[in-house]
């Protein structure tokens, strides 16, 4: 098992760093708190994954880019902290409690409204029509795609609230 260890001031720097140019929003501060824990590569020495002080997982970070792959605790501060419909990918009801309880794939058809100004291959909330957290994910096509396309997949899920609490 990995040990966790507290984040050095670098390394919260540019976790952060990281974090705000992805999202393209200065709030990172407030989403990798101070006292961050890290989980360190034995192999590599890199950070792999990001916990909160008491243990929440944060983000996970992707080695071949340096990405960070979010995880619930994150998308519930980003949704808290960003007005609606800023990183979200919006389902329609009827679809949402079967993509919470089976964590699948969003398909485009099933999307009813999707941030502008998000890019294929950004972070992505998933939301209902009543803007309640079900997933994160990865947005695998452009918005206009997303809209425009009745097949195919448009976010790739990772993580979903289970206890409907979002």
């Amino acid at each position: 098992m990995h040990k966790l260890r507290p984040a050095s001031k670098e390394e919260l720097s540019f976790l952060r760093a990281i974090l705000n140019y992805q999202l393209g929003e200065n709030i990172a501060h407030e989403v990798i708190p101070e006292g961050t824990l890290l989980k360190i590569s034995r192999n590599t020495g890199k950070i792999r994954e990001i916990f909160t002080p008491d243990g929440v997982p944060i983000a996970s970070v992707v080695a071949a880019t340096y990405t960070l792959n979010l995880k619930l605790y994150a998308a519930r501060k980003i949704k808290e902290l960003l007005p609606f419909p800023r990183l979200r990918v919006v389902v329609v009801n009827e679809v949402a409690d079967d993509v919470v309880e089976n964590e699948s794939t969003v398909f485009a058809r099933h999307v009813l409204m999707i941030d502008e100004e998000l890019r294929a291959g950004d972070e992505v909330l998933v939301v209902d029509e009543s803007d309640r957290l079900l997933c994160v994910g990865r947005l695998v096509l452009s918005p206009a795609e997303v809209l425009h396309f009745i097949r195919g997949a448009a976010v790739k899920v990772r993580e979903c609230e289970k206890d409907g609490s979002g």
